[in-house]
């Protein structure tokens, strides 16, 4: 495995090109995004109800970022810094736009890092890919130990310090885990397109075939679904991939469909691509995955689909479903992410990942899944 490892000098960090979208979305949308945000993030009800009363009251453009980073300074100062992280990553929401979020977006590595080091368990991995440096934190990577290998990659606002649960859970699973961004999200400087299919085979080569012997799993939550299943096609290496609220087809190939999405997300995604929305739209027609290639991913997929999702219409999965040999999904009455099914939405996924461990807690799982479905 090349790359360095267990780097503390995080000071060159996150989200160093600017975005080249206007005006960010309006704050009525960004806090609407944001409260699934927060609660996945674990910000509670009463930090989110306030901090949004605030920036309301403020009505500048700096109260967003303002806020967010002074809770998380409270925090700091309670010795609390996988909490100030959490906030500041709240801050630099949904992209570093402005050098206020970009400050963000560096402040919560510090904290995440500060969180990591004083655990002793997690290590920073950094590594040169073609397309860019690529940065990960890693727990239980041992290529003696034999482990297989968990893969976690949150969507285009989601930067891998969310993912602390995972990194904190590696040996109870008995597995390795290893936690990084989508192109262009974070620390990861890949530009976000067309070539982005090579990103996930490429970290494989780089983490080096003792660390995948055991098999690989990737959880890629929304757009970074698409990534792992267009890997999972190709590369055997890949033994199941669960995701939530995938995009495959349509939001790259329609126009129409386009236009009906958020502004968080074309301008976001325009931000990742570092295009116009217009121009990212043309050139994220490539990503869309044909009938051939979804024959060709033989894993287990497992799903998580949300009947009322404004990003992801229901012909995604229905589609994956028809071409998909091994595919499962569970729907909820919910938008995209399915903020309301939080605690489901997580058992589900921690139960994919254990039955295909062949994991005996996987039936304790199922039983309990079925009872909250009751």
């Amino acid at each position: 495995m090349t790359g360095t490892t267990d780097t503390t000098d995080t000071t060159d960090t996150t989200d160093t090109t600017a975005a080249p979208a206007g005006a960010l979305p309006p704050l009525a949308e960004l806090a609407g995004f944001a409260a699934l945000h927060a609660k996945a993030l674990g910000l509670s009800r009463t930090e989110l109800r306030q901090g949004l009363a605030a920036i309301r009251r403020d009505g500048t453009p700096e109260a967003w970022p303002r806020t967010w980073n002074r809770l998380a300074d409270h925090h700091r100062r309670a010795g609390r810094p996988l909490h100030a992280c959490r906030a500041h990553v709240l801050a630099r929401f949904p992209y570093p736009a402005d050098e206020h979020r970009r400050t963000a977006g560096e402040l919560a590595v510090r904290a995440f890092d500060t969180w990591r080091l004083a655990r002793g368990d997690i290590r920073r991995l950094e590594l040169p890919l073609s397309g860019g440096r690529l940065t990960a934190w890693t727990a239980g990577l041992e290529p003696r130990a034999g482990r297989p290998l968990l893969l976690v990659m949150g969507g285009i606002i989601s930067v891998k310090e969310q993912w602390a649960p995972f990194l904190a859970a590696a040996r109870r699973l008995g597995v390795a885990v290893v936690v990084t961004e989508m192109p262009g999200v974070g620390e990861n400087t890949h530009r976000y397109g067309s070539h982005s299919v090579e990103m996930i085979p490429e970290l494989l080569d780089e983490l080096g075939a003792a660390n995948c012997a055991a098999g690989v799993q990737l959880v890629a939550l929304s757009f970074a679904g698409q990534l792992a299943l267009s890997a999972a096609a190709e590369d055997p290496r890949i033994t199941a991939v669960h995701t939530v609220g995938a995009p495959t087809d349509g939001v790259f190939r329609d126009p129409a469909l386009w236009a009906t999405l958020p502004q968080t997300t074309t301008a976001t995604l325009a931000h990742l691509t570092r295009r116009e929305p217009t121009l990212a739209q043309k050139e994220l027609t490539a990503l869309a995955l044909d009938e051939d290639t979804l024959a060709r991913v033989r894993t287990p997929v497992r799903y998580v689909a949300s009947r009322r999702d404004e990003i992801i219409p229901r012909r995604e999965w229905e589609r994956l479903a028809e071409h998909l040999p091994d595919f499962t999904w569970v729907e909820f009455d919910d938008v995209h992410g399915s903020p309301a099914h939080l605690t489901d939405t997580r058992l589900w996924l921690l139960h994919g990942v254990l039955d295909t461990l062949g994991d005996r807690r996987a039936r304790a799982l199922a039983a309990l899944l079925a009872l909250r479905g009751r």
